[in-house]
């Protein structure tokens, strides 16, 4: 995908995101409806948001930089390290994204960009 604002990503999610994937969506929709969504996010195509509107449109709070998993992905954006796409989910009925994985990276990169263009698989 290249370069975005300065910060560097993936061209796709890693394996690892989808299992964290898996186990957050677990805790908002049954389990046949989880595997559904997962399968649609491995084959969806490359998509890219604003981090302002991915907040916007998630209904979350942004983390303060104190939080430890925001720090590492900071540190990640500022060594030029690739980050891994957002694996996002449309939640039709409540009208809002749920962020499936990634919300970490998110925070650190509005905290550098809220204009920064992030690449992510979107059903």
């Amino acid at each position: 995908m290249g370069k975005r604002s300065g910060i560097a990503w993936l061209a796709a999610p890693e394996p690892h995101d989808y299992a964290a994937a898996v186990s957050y969506l677990a805790l908002l929709y049954e389990k046949p409806a989880v595997r559904a969504m997962v399968q649609r996010l491995r084959r969806a195509p490359a998509a890219s948001f604003k981090a302002k509107d991915i907040f916007r449109a998630s209904g979350l709070s942004l983390l303060g930089i104190s939080n430890v998993h925001v720090k590492k992905d900071q540190a990640k954006i500022a060594r030029g390290k690739r980050l891994s796409p957002l694996l996002l989910v449309r939640d039709k009925l409540h009208g809002k994204v749920v962020i499936a994985d990634g919300y970490h990276r998110l925070c650190a990169v509005y905290s550098f960009d809220e204009d920064s263009e992030i690449p992510c698989r979107i059903v």
